[in-house]
């Protein structure tokens, strides 16, 4: 399994901020890459938002697989950033 060498809250924030700036979402730049890279940092409050919801599965998830170590996986995922800061 791939693992990935950015952080779980870097990613979201990404894909945040590629959502507010792409074409291909709701932005308007066909190349966005770059200003991503740039811009990003400004959606670390967004995407810790959406890490505390996901912290608990919705029954489907929970039926998938272990339900306490995707909670354990997203806090540290929570607590690594948060220590970094």
């Amino acid at each position: 399994m791939p693992v990935s060498e950015q952080s779980l809250v870097e990613r979201v924030a990404r894909v945040l901020a590629g959502a507010a700036h792409s074409s291909n979402a709701e932005g308007s730049d066909p190349s966005a890459g770059d200003k991503v890279d740039r811009v990003w940092r400004e959606h670390v409050n967004q995407a810790l938002a959406v890490l505390h919801t996901m912290r608990e599965p919705d029954e489907a998830m929970a039926r998938a697989g272990d339900p306490e170590s995707w909670s354990r996986m997203v806090e540290t995922a929570l607590s690594s950033w948060e220590q970094r800061g």
